[in-house]
């Protein structure tokens, strides 16, 4: 027997569809790109069961001749090329000829078609690339393409396929590229009987823009527009503020087809350095369009990576167009509306002076006695003008500075909620914590003076006419605490860059990374909370848009997510609705809290739920710490330099230092003074 044999067209058949379809999202991408590439207007997309059953792509094109139906499923035949010449300016989206017998090989395909000057139409069915005999059919004009049991044939490949929902959300990221590449072509998804998306198809990217990615990405968008040397840049792109917290919204094409390219990715990122947050990704829809004999397709079988005959001077056309219109906008700042504070007339209470974060959290009663104990909390009242004040411990270092001078400055008049707000305004905004935040940060404030406990003497003293040395012959206690250490003073000497706490202890210099040490504190606080993390009711649900794959790993994992106190419901559209979220996160940081969770998912997977699980507690943590580069109240760094110096946080949850030493000797050295 021969070592070397020719393989049986069957085995090769399926070898050739392992190249082009890889999954159901494979499928509907070619059958997309067929539909486009015969002029269709209109082309719908429906699934079931993630495609993996049921998938099924109708358009309104050109249709197929009955007569060439057979042979449009042979491999290698197609309407695009005619000689090796045409492969130097391809200006299709297929060229192959691969799609249909390649899908054709891995499932049971049936076709129905008719083309302009037909009466009737054709119906052809094929099962695993077998095809039976042409029948007549009454059809609309154009194709309608149904694919059944992918894989049926393949088990090898079948095993390997993802749950319903992660397939399904796959193929609804290729149908919103497909409408994105071609806004004059309306485009409709509809997964398990419910419609998901539809682009009106009018020929304006805008309007493909806000139908696919959500009218507050579309907002946040500025308009690109450039051209020159035979290069032709348009789009949007997002501004430095709207970025987002990975690259799943850059969508680049070239000439009309969907492309992954690490020189356009680095063009666009270029352009934003500076100007953007670390971590975070700026969000574009970019179109470029270049000489057909400039750009190679025939580079990868899923036709989605592309060489440029010129990559320099692409690079430079994406990089400038983008960079323009970002200097646009900070030469001409785009009218943010701000109301004014009107002046304050007697018996007039108003909140104003305060953002509408703190204005919906403090109440009177959070800043006089906020709750801190499980005990009743105290209530506050306006009291007489002649009332006393209640009295504040000294022995609390956060609230002396902060809200004890507010309690104090309180003017017992008749309208004392008028003159506490007008002292609020007058106190940095982050001593105005709401009362779970001041849970944290300070000690209990008691609207009366609370007794200070007596310790329990470890036995009975002696008459005063007994000697002295008497108690020196006392019995010892049972449990006698191990002696702490003393903890050389050290003083807060302030903040630089708005990032570092600079901390002078005896002869040496600390800097700590505030970030860094506040999600140290943040991971070991929710690690130690377990399951109980403290989830609190949205007013109104928060609706995060993310991607498809995003949304499918979230869905899949909402077990996972109440656990760190979301609530999250598949609102539809490809957004999610958000109606409990952990107390200790912003509102607006949801969604982007949520794109990182769902990336780490994504990249861990599931083969160690306790590491997926620290993964994601890195992500709250950091998402929950205060951010470098923002102002923090000298509370705020008081209370992180306190946690670093008691040796409670050494390194950040990903492993770097959160502090570092500098002498007075190498201060010396560094001025020649040792």
């Amino acid at each position: 027997m021969p070592t070397i044999q020719v393989l049986d067209s069957h085995v090769a058949d399926l070898i050739a569809a392992g190249e082009v379809v890889e999954r159901p999202a494979s499928v509907a991408k070619e059958l997309m790109e067929n539909a486009i590439d015969a002029g269709a207007s209109k082309v719908t997309v429906e699934i079931s069961h993630g495609g993996l059953t049921f998938l099924r792509v109708t358009d309104d094109g050109k249709g197929i001749p009955a007569g060439e139906l057979k042979t449009a499923f042979l491999r290698h035949a197609t309407s695009k090329l005619r000689t090796a010449y045409d492969l130097e300016a391809i200006g299709t989206l297929g060229f192959r000829g691969e799609a249909l017998a390649a899908i054709s090989a891995v499932s049971r395909v049936e076709v129905m078609t008719r083309t302009a000057d037909a009466p009737l139409g054709a119906s052809l069915s094929l099962e695993g690339g077998v095809p039976g005999e042409i029948e007549e059919a009454g059809c609309p004009l154009g194709t309608t393409m149904v694919v059944r049991d992918l894989f049926y044939n393949t088990p090898a490949r079948l095993k390997f396929m993802k749950k319903d929902s992660a397939e399904g959300a796959a193929v609804f990221a290729v149908v919103q590229r497909v409408a994105l590449s071609h806004p004059e072509v309306s485009v409709k998804f509809i997964r398990d009987g419910k419609q998901e998306l539809l682009t009106p198809g009018d020929g304006a990217l805008q309007s493909a823009v806000y139908a696919v990615l959500g009218r507050e990405l579309a907002l946040g968008f500025r308009e690109v527009k450039s051209g020159g040397d035979g290069i032709k840049v348009t789009g949007f792109v997002s501004q430095p503020a709207c970025c987002r917290a990975s690259r799943n919204w850059q969508f680049f094409f070239v000439n009309g087809r969907q492309v992954k390219s690490r020189l356009l990715m680095a063009a666009l990122e270029q352009a934003y350095q500076n100007q953007k947050m670390v971590g975070k990704f700026p969000a574009c829809v970019l179109h470029v369009e270049v000489k057909l004999s400039q750009v190679d397709v025939n580079v990868h079988p899923a036709k989605t990576e592309v060489k440029f005959g010129s990559e320099r001077e692409v690079f430079n056309a994406v990089y400038h167009a983008v960079l323009s219109v970002l200097e646009g906008d900070r030469s001409h700042p785009q009218a943010t509306f701000s109301p004014a504070r009107p002046k304050q007339t007697p018996g007039q209470t108003t909140m104003l002076g305060l953002s509408a974060q703190t204005y919906r959290q403090l109440t009177v009663a959070d800043v006089a006695t906020p709750r801190f104990t499980p005990k009743p909390r105290p209530t506050w009242t306006p009291p007489p003008a002649a009332a006393p004040r209640p009295s504040v411990p000294k022995k609390a270092p956060y609230v002396e500075s902060g809200v004890e001078n507010l309690v104090e400055k309180v003017d017992n008049s008749v309208h004392p909620v008028e003159n506490l707000v007008d002292k609020v305004d007058k106190i940095p905004q982050e001593t105005l914590l709401n009362s779970k935040k001041l849970e944290k940060h300070a000690q209990v404030i008691p609207s009366e003076p609370q007794p200070q406990p007596i310790p329990e003497p470890v036995a009975t003293p002696e008459p005063k006419d007994e000697p002295v040395e008497k108690p020196v012959h006392m019995p010892e206690p049972e449990i006698e605490a191990e002696p702490v250490p003393e903890v050389e003073p050290w003083r807060l000497a302030g903040e630089v860059l708005n990032t570092y706490i600079i901390v002078e202890q005896g002869d040496k210099i600390l800097l700590i990374d505030k970030h860094a040490a506040h999600e140290r504190m943040n991971f070991d606080r929710m690690k130690a909370q377990g399951h109980q993390a403290m989830a609190q009711t949205l007013l109104s649900p928060a609706i995060c848009r993310l991607a498809p794959e995003e949304q499918a790993v979230l869905l899949s994992n909402l077990s996972l997510l109440e656990e760190f106190g979301f609530q999250v419901d598949d609102f539809g559209g490809g957004a999610l609705a958000v109606r409990e979220a952990p107390d200790y996160l912003d509102v607006e940081d949801i969604p982007d809290t949520l794109s990182q969770l769902a990336q780490k998912l994504l990249t861990t997977g599931h083969a160690d739920p306790a590491a997926a699980r620290d993964e994601l507690l890195h992500t709250m943590a950091c998402k929950a710490a205060i951010k470098g580069g923002w102002k923090t109240s000298p509370q705020e760094l008081e209370r992180v330099a306190q946690a670093v110096m008691d040796g409670s946080v050494k390194y950040c949850p990903h492993g770097r230092p959160v502090a570092i030493e500098l002498t007075r000797k190498e201060l010396e050295k560094q001025f020649k003074r040792a």
